[in-house]
C-alpha cells in the first residue's frame, strides 16, 4: 500500500447480468499509486477510509462531487472521462484498492488485470490470490459479455430478430485486445492473449503464440509458442512455433518458471524450470526440472550429471539430445542469439 492510503483506482463501465450482478468491468484509464491529493479527494468523496478496498457505484450525485474533487487537484482529463462514462447510461463504478490484498470482488479483479496489461505493474507484483474463485465463467460474444444462465434467452432473442449471437469463447478471462492494446506490439491472433498479460514494447505474438494472465514479455520478443500463467520472458528472446513453458499453476508448485534475455526455445520444445540468459533449447526437446542432464565442456567431455533445475542460473548453454544415445546434454555456447531488429522496431 502507498503512503497515500490508495494503492490504485479506476473509473469503469460494468456489465451486469439479469440479476443486476457485475460480471466484468472495462477501465479505460487505471491509475497506480495516485498522488496524495487525488487519493484523499476520491476517498473523501466516497466516504471510504484510507487503506480500504471498495467498489462504489457512481450515481449522478456522487459524480458531481467527484468532478469537483478532480477539478480541485487539476485532473480535468479524468473528469472528462468520467463524464463520458456517465453519458453511456450504463453502470459506472469506481474501484478503490487501498491495500494489495487477496481479491474479493469482480471489479477489483478486473482492475488488477488492467494494471498488468497497461504495463503499470509487472507480473508477480500484485496479489492475485483468489482470482479463479472471484471471476465468473462468461460467454464472450459479439454483443459483449453474457452470464451463462442468461445466454439461452439472449440466443433465442437474437434468432427471433434474424440475428446470430456469436459466442467466441466461454472463459473466466476475456481477450486483452478488447480492453487494451499496448503500444509497440503486434498480435496476429488476438484471442490468444488474455487480459492480464504484460507485453513489452517490440513484442510480436504470432498466430500460434499464446500469453496467459500475470505473464508475458519484458521487451522485444518473438512469441510463436506458449507463455503459461506466471511465466515471464526476457527481452530479445524467441519462443519457437509450438514450444511451451510450464506454468506454476499446472503442477501446483510454487517455483516461478521464467525465460531469460537472449534465449531461444526451439520449435515444439519446452521447459519446466527457469532458463538463464543466453540459453538455447533445441527443437523438439522438453526439459523439465527433474530431467537428468549431462554437462559437457568445450571439448565434448562429460563433466557431471545434474538435474536441469540445478542449471537454472547457468548462462549461455545449449540443451540438446544426443542423437546416438538419446541422453539430454548441455554444452557451453560461444555466441548469443539476436532477433531481427527491423522486424520488431516497427510495431
Amino acid at each position: 500500500m502507498s503512503d497515500t492510503g490508495l494503492h490504485s483506482f479506476a473509473f469503469g463501465l460494468a456489465t451486469t447480468n439479469s440479476a443486476g450482478e457485475i460480471i466484468e468491468v472495462y477501465y479505460p484509464s487505471p491509475c497506480l499509486h495516485p498522488d496524495p491529493a487525488l487519493a484523499s479527494g476520491l476517498l473523501k468523496a466516497c466516504n471510504v477510509q484510507a487503506g480500504t478496498n471498495a467498489d462504489v457505484t457512481v450515481s449522478a450525485e456522487l459524480a458531481a462531487t467527484l468532478a469537483q474533487s478532480l477539478a480541485t487537484v487539476g485532473q480535468s482529463a479524468l473528469a472528462e472521462e468520467l463524464k463520458a462514462l456517465l453519458a453511456s447510461k450504463r453502470l459506472v463504478v469506481l474501484c478503490l484498492i487501498g491495500k494489495d490484498a487477496p481479491l474479493r470482488s469482480i471489479p477489483e479483479a478486473y482492475l488488477k488485470l488492467h494494471l498488468l496489461s497497461h504495463r503499470l505493474t509487472l507480473p508477480h507484483s500484485l496479489n492475485l490470490t483468489g482470482m479463479f474463485g472471484v471471476l465468473r465463467n462468461v460467454a464472450w460474444t459479439n454483443e459483449g459479455a453474457i452470464d451463462l444462465p442468461d445466454l439461452p434467452g439472449r440466443q433465442l432473442q437474437a434468432r427471433s430478430q434474424g440475428r446470430v449471437l456469436e459466442v467466441m469463447s466461454v472463459d473466466k478471462f476475456p481477450k486483452m485486445s478488447n480492453y487494451v492494446v499496448p503500444a509497440g506490439v503486434r498480435i496476429a491472433h488476438t484471442a490468444r492473449v488474455r487480459l492480464g498479460a504484460y507485453l513489452g514494447a517490440g513484442t510480436t505474438i504470432m498466430h500460434e503464440g499464446f500469453v496467459n494472465f500475470n505473464a508475458g514479455t519484458l521487451g522485444a520478443a518473438m512469441i510463436e509458442g506458449r507463455i503459461s500463467a506466471g511465466v515471464v520472458v526476457g527481452e530479445n528472446s524467441d519462443l519457437g512455433g509450438g514450444c511451451s513453458t510450464m506454468g506454476t499453476l499446472s503442477g501446483g508448485g510454487t517455483e516461478i518458471i521464467s525465460v531469460g534475455k537472449n534465449c531461444l526455445i526451439g520449435a515444439n520444445a519446452g521447459i519446466g524450470f527457469p532458463l538463464a540468459d543466453g540459453c538455447i533449447v533445441e527443437a523438439g526437446l522438453y526439459v523439465t526440472a527433474g530431467t537428468k542432464v549431462s554437462v559437457l565442456n568445450q571439448s565434448g567431455q562429460t563433466v557431471k550429471a545434474v538435474k536441469a533445475k540445478e542449471l537454472s542460473k547457468t548462462e549461455n548453454i545449449l540443451f540438446r539430445r544426443n542423437s546416438m544415445t538419446g541422453a539430454v546434454e548441455c554444452v557451453p555456447l560461444k555466441h548469443n542469439i539476436s532477433l531481427n531488429e527491423e522486424l520488431h522496431s516497427h510495431n
